[in-house]
């Protein structure tokens, strides 16, 4: 299928070929007739992406912190890598549409085949033939609504919350700075809800076309067009000044502010839709005592995982206007012939033409405020949501020439991307056949990057390919156990990144899929142990006596509001995630199982220390640490026993002293935490057929003792593994 897309490092736009999404389980599968352009949101993000990386670097300082602190934990060389793959890759534009349902998800009510659809989302709603569209992001369309009209919906969802946040009254005076495509449904809902609208725009087309839909007086914001609508707004107001200013202008100049505090009333409301200059004049704001809002997008929910993309509405008693509910009253007032938007909507376009169409855009080669990409009419099916055509036979005939280990991917985040897949990629001894991903773009970068021969979103397919040799299953963490499992039952040698489970249950159950098959070609991304620092450390060392003393301090820092780990009831904990590699790095080094785990958890429950007791009476403890400073050492390693001891500072620096004598090697260039020689000694293994790099008994005690840390926590007590 089609689907537009930009390249954030170089600017590019394409039009390209990707594979159809799968229909997941709490949401819809969308064939596309009309998709929004957004010359707001859309040409803003087109236009970051054709600037220089300095300029990148100032319109987005949060993301230069981060790599700053990359730098600090990684060095620069792996910092460059890892921040030039992830810019390195195609995104998606496009966040409005209205198509027609193909395919109804498993737990989905609501929708049926063929029933035409308004959706919203900038991850879901995208310029592209078909996309998956989770429910509450979801509105049927009212009868007898011209679906070109109901492509609007999320930017009428938008102006409508903007409308809310002003808390507007019947009679109330409001004035809308910029009317471009939000600020012109601005002023529609205004005026349908009783309000008397002024409004300001630098384009005299705007200004009337704002005046044609409801608007008393429209002006530039020139020193003439203000001191008019300043006299309309006295007029209005009977001297009293304007009880709304909704800011729907974009740039980064602060004059909407300054233009609304003299237009505004005392103690108006200024509702700030767009993404201006935020300089407010503190002299005016203050004697005025302003009220300053701002409006998030569509509505209560946006921006909230549990609700967009686990479907949980917010109660109406409690919640009245969600993002979902904003978008069917826009539809329903634009079926009803309230709000006007074919007034809006200025030219449609094929698809095909979408890199031609934002050129003139760019360009201010088109005039208007509302276009559209149209699409081809639907196949008779809808095709096998994957690119992969090669026949069975032609890729196993090719397997015997090249004598290469074919290899599928499923996921390609950004852990996989910068730190497996890059090695995989330069191993001469490997083919990577097929990458697996929920979203279609990803798949296509993956595949761009990284070689892949295909790309696809059916991991079903791949794992009945008789022709790949293994799989590697990178894909978020409650998925792990399951597609272990089904990969081990159709005979593939498996690679599974941390952690192996994240429940008893689902260990029980690869432990079972094991037994039943016979195959134990299982391998998981415990890494650490085959760092090259680690393991020169552990050499000058020499063999850890019984009852030695072992710790790991981990500095782990802080997540980010909307990580997917903090979603614990689905994906477990950040211990449960992460914990293993510090449990099989202490195992390894003592090169004894784990046999009891005690565990406590700070005031902040991510917060831990934990005790470990190993079959040859070592104890390892380790400090998992949430709250820390982001520019310190993310890991430190320690181990004591007969007279030695050894330090591992970040894979920076490792210390042995023995007796007199101290041993330190500095590490130069980048940090290797060992992905590069634990993916080697895989692949061999799968080659060769000799046993997998960790013993199967290795990975299941670890993960045993992982999981076992939260029960400790629990019971306050130790926990026998």
């Amino acid at each position: 299928m089609k689907q537009v897309a930009q390249n954030y490092r170089t600017g590019e736009l394409a039009v390209l070929d990707v594979p159809v999404p799968s229909c997941r389980p709490g949401g819809v599968l969308v064939r596309t007739i009309y998709s929004l352009i957004s010359t707001g949101t859309e040409m803003m993000k087109v236009s970051e992406a054709r600037m220089s990386m300095f300029g990148k670097a100032r319109a987005r300082p949060d993301q230069v912190r981060k790599v700053l602190d990359t730098v600090t934990q990684l060095g620069p060389t792996a910092a460059y890598h890892k921040v030039m793959n992830r810019l390195d890759s195609f995104t998606p534009l496009g966040y409005s549409l209205c198509g027609v349902v193909e395919a109804v998800g498993a737990n989905t009510t609501g929708f049926h085949e063929g029933q035409l659809v308004a959706c919203a989302g900038n991850e879901h709603a995208l310029h592209a033939e078909v996309n998956w569209v989770p429910t509450n992001l979801c509105v049927p369309v009212p009868d007898g609504l011209d679906p070109r009209s109901a492509a609007f919906a999320t930017v009428g969802a938008i102006a409508m919350q903007g409308v809310r946040r002003a808390d507007v009254e019947l009679g109330d005076t409001a004035c809308v700075i910029g009317l471009g495509l939000v600020g012109q449904l601005v002023v529609q809902l205004l005026a349908a809800g009783g309000a008397r609208v002024v409004g300001l725009d630098v384009v005299d087309e705007r200004c009337r076309l704002a005046e044609a839909n409801g608007a008393v007086a429209c002006a530039a914001p020139t020193p003439e067009g203000l001191e008019a609508i300043e006299k309309a707004v006295s007029r209005l107001t009977d001297g009293v000044g304007a009880d709304h200013i909704l800011i729907a202008a974009g740039g980064t100049s602060s004059e909407p502010v300054r233009i609304a505090a003299r237009l505004a009333r005392d103690r108006a409301r200024i509702v700030d839709i767009g993404k201006c200059g935020l300089d407010l004049p503190w002299n005016e704001y203050y004697e005025k005592e302003l009220d300053f809002r701002f409006s998030r997008s569509y509505g209560p929910g946006r921006y909230d995982p549990s609700y967009e993309l686990d479907g949980i509405d917010y109660p109406a008693g409690y919640v009245r206007w969600t993002e979902r509910r904003n978008l069917a009253c826009f539809l329903d007032l634009a079926s009803r012939g309230e709000i006007d938007v074919t007034s809006l909507t200025s030219q449609v376009f094929p698809v095909d033409d979408a890199v031609d169409v934002y050129g003139r855009l760019k360009d201010g080669l088109l005039r208007g405020v509302g276009f559209l990409f149209s699409y081809p009419e639907p196949p008779s099916r809808l095709p096998r949501p994957a690119s992969s055509t090669t026949p069975p036979m032609a890729a196993a005939a090719r397997r015997g020439v090249s004598g290469r280990t074919r290899i599928g991917f499923i996921g390609a985040g950004n852990y996989a991307s910068s730190m497996l897949l890059p090695h995989l990629a330069r191993t001469e001894s490997v083919e990577l056949a097929e990458v697996v991903t929920r979203s279609s773009l990803a798949a296509i970068n993956a595949k761009r990057k990284f070689g892949f021969t295909e790309a696809s979103t059916d991991g079903d397919a791949l794992l009945a390919d008789q022709t790949i040799d293994a799989v590697v299953i990178a894909t978020r963490h409650s998925s792990h156990a399951d597609l272990t499992c089904r990969a081990l039952e159709a005979g593939k040698a498996v690679y599974v990144e941390k952690p192996l489970a994240i429940s008893s249950a689902d260990l029980t159950r690869i432990m079972d899929v094991v037994a039943s098959t016979g195959n134990d070609r299982l391998m998981v991304g415990f890494n650490r142990r085959f760092a090259p620092v680690l393991v020169e450390l552990r050499e000058r060392f020499g063999e850890p006596p019984n009852g030695s003393l072992v710790r790991y301090v981990v500095n782990a820092g802080a997540m980010a509001a909307d990580s997917w780990y903090r979603d614990v009831a689905t994906e477990g904990s950040r211990f449960e995630g992460e914990g293993g590699h510090f449990i099989d790095t202490l195992s390894w080094w003592l090169s004894a199982l784990p046999t009891q785990v005690t565990a406590m958890a700070g005031k902040d429950q991510d917060d831990l220390q934990v005790l470990v007791r190993f079959e040859d009476d070592s104890l390892g403890a380790i400090t998992y640490a949430t709250n820390g400073n982001s520019r310190a050492p993310k890991e430190t390693f320690e181990a004591f026993g007969a007279g030695r001891a050894a330090r591992l500072d970040n894979f920076r620096r490792g210390t042995v002293w023995r007796g007199r004598k101290r041993q330190t090697r500095r590490v130069r260039g980048g940090v290797d935490k060992g992905q590069h020689n634990m993916l080697l000694a895989f692949v061999d293994s799968v080659r060769s057929g000799a046993p997998m790099p960790i013993s199967l008994p290795s990975l299941l005690a670890t993960t045993r003792a992982t999981l076992a840390v939260a029960r400790s926590v629990a019971s306050g007590a130790p926990e026998l593994l």
